[in-house]
């Protein structure tokens, strides 16, 4: 065989070796969620639905059999409604001032916002706790919706700002010597060129709202959330309906992920008509 064969051929296997990693890796990753769907299907005998007995359809036929199980997906949902809106204004704006103006304390400001990511959940949450005791706070559901503002702001401000990195000024001076006042440029033209990052931004903060269980444990006070009930569960009864409701929240992210990049593409599509051919 030729040497530029045999290049060839290692080449191949080497691709191919590659995409069976990549797959076996993909495999490992989504395992979890997949026996998740699979177990929102199953029929236990007890109380714990933890061994696969015989497939049924009555959990889903019924998901909302458990009050308590409910009542915690129901405050999850509205801590991670609220919470996301908040971080989504500040995160935003955090962004806009970022990439729009230069100023001393730029480095600061960069540094606080990387700081909640680096920090183990652990200090943040016992910190957090240390802060609301200082203030006398009643722990409960604002104190779990300012917890998740407070690291959620971080995610959605570093998120913003990666989109705002490639947008052009000029189009704002444009349409203020068009004659549009500072807020009609920001709502004709600033919001809408960066609205699939904000998007991105806001789907990421509800989710990791919703999923955090960690700093919601110490700052949580008597409320429950979804993640603390399926954590306190795992001691007296496991039911399907966990599966159920846990099959249902990812359904309907990929829905939602589904239209954000649907968007995107269109959002894309639509620049690239004003874009003038070269000739």
């Amino acid at each position: 065989m030729k040497p530029a064969l045999r290049g060839q051929a290692g080449s191949r296997w080497g691709g191919r070796l590659l995409e069976l990693y990549a797959g076996l890796v993909l495999l490992y990753l989504f395992l979890p969620i997949l026996v998740i769907v699979l177990f929102s299907f199953n029929r236990p005998d007890g109380r714990f639905n933890f061994v696969w007995k015989a497939f049924s359809l009555a959990a889903w036929q019924d998901p909302l059999l458990y009050p308590a199980l409910v009542e915690a997906m129901r405050l999850s949902v509205s801590v991670a409604a609220v919470s996301s809106a908040a971080a989504l204004v500040f995160g935003t704006l955090i962004a806009l001032a970022l990439c729009r103006y230069r100023f001393r304390a730029a480095g600061a400001v960069n540094l606080f916002l990387v700081l909640p990511l680096t920090t183990p959940e652990v200090v943040l949450g016992s910190s957090l706790l240390s802060l609301f005791l200082s203030l006398d706070a009643v722990m409960g559901y604002w104190t779990i919706v300012l917890a998740h503002v407070m690291f959620s702001i971080s995610y959605v401000a570093l998120t913003v700002r990666a989109r705002i990195r490639g947008f052009d000024w000029t189009l704002e001076e444009a349409a203020m010597d068009l004659g549009a006042t500072p807020f009609q440029v920001v709502r004709k033209v600033t919001l809408p060129l960066i609205a699939p990052g904000i998007a991105a931004a806001g789907m990421l903060s509800f989710a990791l709202s919703l999923d955090d269980f960690i700093i919601t444990l110490f700052n949580a006070g008597s409320r429950v959330t979804f993640p603390l009930y399926v954590y306190g569960a795992r001691r007296a009864a496991f039911p399907p309906q966990i599966n159920v409701l846990s099959t249902t929240i990812l359904a309907v992210s990929l829905f939602v992920l589904g239209v954000i990049v649907l968007w995107q593409q269109r959002v894309h599509r639509q620049n690239l008509r004003w874009i003038p051919e070269s000739r």
